[in-house]
């Protein structure tokens, strides 16, 4: 029997392509999602199941069933937007959730079948934790707000602008805060630039019901799905007046937790990681690269700014490369464009 890794959130955007590929690499995986924004269809590897976070009895019955080795945590609201006008369901969502899964993992602990990837033993340690599995944390880089340098590294000071960065700081602190207490409780949080593109392959990709992303909203537009692309300010300190940011393929992404699995199975200390590129995109930029890929110059029209929106974030991911060996191998605006394009055309547009 492999690895055991259980996933929440397994069924959605990113957490699928993670699935993806520990499914590949041999990986014994169940997924916990609720399908509130995920589906059923893009969990191509493991179980599944259809549970909320919230409902805390499943939640502790399904871990203690299947005793994993490690835990990968993707389950959680993301839209900036939302989360300023809705705080309160973020901080409960993302926030109050990821601390009461942190609570079931350390009451039922890991599988403890020894041997080199096992998570340790079930008995006690020295604070009362047994064979507690290593946890990934899906973070995000609007946990820094509006940095003061451009590319951010991972020491810069915490200090998000929006309740959906406040809500994801607060589960990094509550790791911080849980590692010191907990000898024996190892985590990775991964903060993620601007995720983009789909599976090579066309089998998944995004599927969000209110599509918020860029890129998915351009190549909406160029299907016919919106009448025009809007562009929420145009008057940011930027080259070219439109917020920049650091676009990442999904696949990169998700490679990028199977190399803090086996980190984090392999003994390896608590830390985080930034995951982004180096460098970044305006709007603009990324506009014309939509219409250059599908060949439908669609309209665009630019209104003010979005709440909660920093000018600037592009990753300085020098840690991530150094430490974990992160060898990004889809860095390439055209092609993460065209790899979502592949999988849009696939879709059929709602009623």
């Amino acid at each position: 029997m492999g690895t055991r890794v259980f996933v929440t959130g397994g069924a959605g955007y990113i957490g699928s392509h993670v699935v993806k590929a520990l499914g590949e690499r041999g990986y014994d995986v169940l997924v916990y999602d609720n399908l509130s924004t995920g589906h059923r269809e893009m969990v191509l590897h493991g179980e599944l199941v259809v549970g909320d976070l919230g409902d805390l009895g499943l939640l502790e019955r399904t871990l203690e069933r299947f005793r994993p080795d490690a835990v990968m945590h993707f389950a959680a609201s993301i839209q900036v937007e939302e989360s300023v006008r809705e705080p309160l369901a973020y901080y409960r969502n993302n926030t109050l959730n990821a601390v009461g899964l942190l609570e079931r993992v350390l009451k039922t602990g890991s599988a403890g079948r020894g041997g080199p990837r096992s998570t340790g033993s079930r008995g006690p340690g020295a604070d009362g934790s047994r064979g507690v599995p290593p946890f990934i944390f899906s973070s995000t880089a609007a946990v820094y707000g509006v940095p003061e340098r451009i590319p951010v590294d991972e020491n810069a000071p915490l200090a998000p602008i929006n309740p959906y960065g406040c809500s994801k700081m607060m589960v990094e602190r509550v790791l911080n805060d849980l590692a010191s207490a907990k000898r024996r409780f190892r985590f990775v949080a991964l903060r993620y630039f601007n995720v983009a593109g789909a599976d090579g392959e066309g089998r998944i990709g995004q599927r969000y019901r209110e599509a918020t992303h860029l890129i998915t909203r351009a190549l909406k537009t160029a299907k016919g799905e919106h009448g025009k692309l809007r562009i929420f300010g145009a008057d940011y300190d930027t080259p070219d007046g439109t917020c920049v940011r650091d676009y990442i393929h999904v696949d990169d992404l998700a490679e990028a937790h199977l190399l803090a699995l086996e980190y984090l199975l392999g003994g390896g200390k608590s830390d985080v990681f930034n995951c982004g590129y180096g460098h970044g995109y305006s709007v603009r930029e990324v506009v014309k690269e939509a219409k250059a890929v599908t060949g439908v110059d669609f309209p665009v029209e630019e209104t003010g700014r979005r709440a909660g929106d920093p000018p600037s974030l592009v990753a300085d991911s020098r840690k991530i490369k150094e430490r974990l060996g992160w060898n990004p191998e889809r860095d390439d605006l055209r092609r993460i464009v065209q790899t979502a394009w592949s999988w849009e055309k696939k879709l059929t547009p709602p009623p």
